[in-house]
């Protein structure tokens, strides 16, 4: 089963007065809410963000991207090993906390890419873009020498390492595919783009707190069958990003919710069906509506309102068709 989420600052606003007005509880502090792009917490900071949020009715459901994982853990780089243990750290903290999900990425230099942020949309609403006729080809020079293999070895290390302090600290992880899900981008070799890849992240180390974050405009731009691959990962998705896009990895738009080419209800159906546990799930890349500055492209409210309505609209039906 899921439940629905949603990204809200570490300080309270009217978000959070939004969120709890609409009975959603589950909260995912993500480091474009964070102004000064953190990535270290202390023990005392994640336990005040959990005070404050426990207080105002909603729950530190999810920790997304603003985590402690340096280049020179992707890439196997020297210090890497110094770089994990800030990391194990981290994990422990956060299992004191009760934080129980970690979303993370394993996408070194260059994170996720977008080529244009002003597409126009639905009513004059703005959308993202990404069109790899428009990507450079150069890789940064330091990472001129980086091999497919180097990132595997370097995700699998990884893993082996942490996810027993995971395990430990009852908090599951949730790697985020590529974004764009490609073989490469910009020179930089890129591992985690298909289904075939997460049955090898999967197998590394099989536990369910070696987790998918299972971000569905990315698996829809591997051109997978988005229902099926739900039921193929079943209980090792930990965290959903609701969303769909129209195109491929290499030319895409992001799209409503509600006009995408995939069939969302029939999504909501496999996650209803094959997801064991109670998993959080947001609104990710939402359009640009009336009134917003586009200042946060993908992240601004409205847009994640009107989503929010839609997902639950479609969990009902789901369960009105079990009845």
């Amino acid at each position: 089963m899921v439940s629905p989420a949603l990204i809200l600052p570490p300080k309270p606003d009217e978000r959070w007065k939004l969120s709890t007005q609409m009975g959603v509880k589950k909260a995912v502090i993500h480091p474009l809410e964070i102004g000064d792009g953190r990535t270290h917490w202390t023990y005392d900071e994640l336990q005040g963000l959990d005070n404050w949020l426990t207080n105002a009715g909603l729950e530190f459901a999810v920790l997304e991207g603003s985590v402690p994982i340096s280049d020179r853990i992707r890439l196997g780089r020297p210090g890497r090993d110094e770089d994990i243990e800030v990391f194990k750290r981290f994990l422990r903290d956060c299992g004191e906390v009760g934080i129980p999900v970690v979303c993370y990425d394993w996408m070194a230099g260059v994170r996720w890419a977008r080529t244009a942020v002003h597409v126009e949309s639905r009513g004059g609403s703005y959308v993202t873009e990404f069109d790899l006729a428009k990507v450079g080809s150069d890789p940064q020079s330091e990472f001129a020498d980086v091999t497919h293999e180097d990132v595997w070895e370097a995700l699998e290390y990884f893993l082996n390492e942490v996810i027993p302090v995971a395990e430990e600290a009852g908090v599951k992880l949730g790697l985020h595919p590529d974004d764009p899900p490609r073989r490469s981008l910009g020179g930089m070799p890129r591992i985690v783009n298909s289904v075939d890849a997460y049955d090898r992240v999967l197998e590394v180390t099989d536990s369910k707190y070696n987790g998918i974050t299972f971000c569905q405009g990315n698996f829809a731009a591997m051109g997978v069958d988005i229902p099926e691959t739900i039921e193929h990962f079943g209980d090792r998705i930990t965290f959903i990003h609701f969303r769909d896009i129209d195109g491929d990895a290499d030319q895409f738009v992001e799209s409503w919710h509600d006009e995408g080419p995939t069939d969302m209800l029939a999504a909501m159906r496999a996650y209803e069906k094959y997801v064991q546990d109670d998993v959080p799930m947001r609104p990710d890349h939402v359009p640009t509506m009336a009134g917003e500055d586009n200042s946060n492209p993908g992240y601004h409210t409205n847009g994640r309102l009107f989503a929010i309505g839609y997902m639950r609209g479609l969990r009902e039906q789901v369960h009105a068709d079990n009845y």
